[in-house]
């Protein structure tokens, strides 16, 4: 019996529970007791026949005609797909139609009900119950690395405030943990061929006894395992760590000491892994693929390739609207569109006549500002404005397109005593951001808030009120806070402008500093960009190709940098 089924080994009767019934209705499909069985026939609002159990099912139950009734169909019309009674038939509504033994179809519909019977039991319910079996351990295992990612962060921190030997042992560290991925990756590869060497010893075994012997059966039923053992298995494929030492700068100095390629280790399927990959609809997988590929390296050297000038006497925001043309927004009512080569292509002034707070390209291409006195969101589309929302309570200032074209907008109370994040779509709101699972507010209610939305869905404000990054996931959980590098005094970070590229990494303008800190897609200083001619940076974005674009803001100037190698 089926252990799915197990309960129901003991049949009883439908109406009173009485086990083992001897009787049985083919109409109503139940169980009878001999006592239950005239109760069931005095209802006489349906036809019944009751049938000794063991030939219960016998009775075709044909279906009732929906057009002639109580006439039951016994035949099936192919061309209209319904059953149809002889009063049917002999109307001449389905004279030129194909009819067919209602019998037939029922005996098809049984078989492709087995079928897919037996395929629900043997296929498709073990395969569910399997995945369902691995989800226990694959939750425990997103613990586990978070709790792997949350201790390498605490270690990371602790690390940084230590000297130059400290840094050196946590690299020895690294290099050996490698090591042992190493050799753990050389000796799974050596169990795997001592396997194989262990089964060609014994086939020569085999095979000298079968020599000694004059039996003619066992030769003749020998088969050759030749072919099976002429290729050995496939082989690692390793990229090995390098190690690339710079000029020791004590404010950096883990940066600078030097960074150390990824160990990539490609474990290939064997052939009768991957025929029976795509035997069973998987993808097939591609030997030699690694599981994620290296993130671009960060240049050295950042440099810039192009100076904008905008005319602003204060230049605060820049947003791409292609690799070759961006918006600027400044102290006075017009939003400039420039090319590359400097060249003003276009002019809007603002609805109301007062200076926009932000500006942000949708993904549609159009134009979305900030009007703070006003109170509104508006969308410049060719020479139109049109105001998407308007605000009661709530002054809106900063705002970012997402990837799925809503609209990210943090917004202060009239009061001034209260700071959020808001969704919209178009002009509904679908979320809003204010609290922290203790209650407690997540951005400070004062100071610019400017966001960014990551390639992970995260949305990261710069919050200059407590100098710092707070960074949330798309529901609205805090992941992290940002305060700068524990070698530089928190109070000197000054984060304004903000942006994210394709590597999920976080760029924030460092105003007090002439700087642009890089960290990465979990809060990791990664470095800074410096030391290239910028003049207190304001405005950041990043256009397809990950070149950045930064307004300064006193010399009313955009710059092009690039920062990757």
């Amino acid at each position: 019996m089926d252990p799915q089924y197990s309960a129901q080994d003991i049949v009883r009767c439908d109406l009173c529970e009485t086990p083992v019934p001897p009787m049985s209705c083919d109409i109503c499909h139940i169980n009878l007791c001999i006592a239950c069985v005239g109760v069931h026939l005095s209802d006489d609002s349906r036809e019944h026949k009751v049938v000794p159990f063991h030939k219960r099912g016998s009775t075709i139950n044909y279906p009732k005609c929906q057009k002639h009734p109580p006439k039951t169909c016994e035949v099936h019309c192919k061309h209209c797909d319904i059953p149809i009674c002889a009063s049917c038939v002999s109307s001449g509504d389905h004279d030129q139609h194909k009819k067919i033994d209602i019998l037939t179809i029922l005996t098809s519909k049984k078989e492709l009900i087995k079928k897919d019977l037996q395929e629900l039991k043997e296929l498709i319910r073990p395969k569910f119950q399997q995945a369902a079996s691995e989800i226990p351990a694959q939750k425990a295992g997103v613990k586990q690395h978070s709790l792997k990612l949350t201790t390498d962060l605490n270690k990371q921190g602790e690390a940084l405030h230590k000297e130059i030997n400290s840094l050196i042992q946590r690299k020895q560290s690294e290099i050996e943990a490698m090591d042992e991925q190493h050799l753990a990756a050389i000796s799974t590869q050596e169990d795997v061929i001592n396997k194989a060497l262990h089964e060609i010893k014994q086939v020569i075994l085999d095979l000298q006894k079968l020599l000694d012997l004059d039996d003619v059966c066992l030769v003749s039923e020998y088969t050759s395992r030749n072919e099976e053992f002429r290729s050995l298995p496939a082989q690692l494929e390793v990229t090995l760590p390098t190690f690339s030492p710079q000029e020791i700068n004590r404010e950096q100095l883990y940066q600078q000491l030097g960074s150390l390629s990824q160990l990539f280790i490609t474990y290939p399927l064997t052939d009768e892994a991957a025929r029976t990959t795509e035997e069973h609809g998987g993808l097939k997988k591609t030997p030699g693929t690694v599981s994620s590929p290296p993130a671009r390296p960060l240049s050295d050297n950042p440099r810039i390739l192009t100076d904008i000038p905008t005319g602003y006497s204060y230049l605060f925001k820049v947003s791409c609207l292609s690799d070759e043309e961006i918006w600027t927004s400044g102290n006075n009512k017009i939003m400039k569109l420039y090319n590359l080569k400097g060249e003003l292509l276009k002019s809007v002034q603002t609805k109301s006549g007062n200076a926009p707070r932000d500006i942000a390209v949708t993904r549609s291409g159009g134009l979305v500002y900030t009007d703070w006195y006003d109170r509104s969101i508006n969308l410049v589309s060719g020479t139109q404005i049109q105001t998407l929302i308007t605000l009661q309570g709530w002054r809106p200032r900063h705002l970012c397109s997402t990837s799925t074209g809503d609209l990210l907008v943090t917004m202060y109370s009239n009061d001034d005593k209260q700071t959020k994040v808001v969704r919209y779509s178009g002009s509904t709101e679908k979320q809003s951001i204010q609290w922290d699972d203790q209650g407690n507010s997540l951005y400070s209610p004062f100071g610019s808030k400017y966001l960014s939305e990551n390639r992970n869905l995260d949305i990261c404000v710069s919050d200059f009120g407590v100098r710092a990054v707070v960074v949330v996931s798309a529901a609205g959980k805090l992941r992290f806070r940002y305060t700068g590098p524990p070698s530089t005094p928190q109070e000197s970070f000054g984060p304004r402008g903000i942006t994210t590229d394709s590597q999920g990494n976080i760029l924030t303008t460092d105003y007090n500093n002439d700087r642009i800190h890089i960290i990465n897609q979990d809060g990791h200083f990664l470095r800074f960009i410096h030391n290239c001619g910028l003049q207190l940076p304001w405005g950041l974005c990043v256009d397809s190709r990950d070149n950045l674009f930064v307004a300064e803001r006193d010399t009313g100037k955009v710059k092009k940098l690039v920062y990757y190698q």
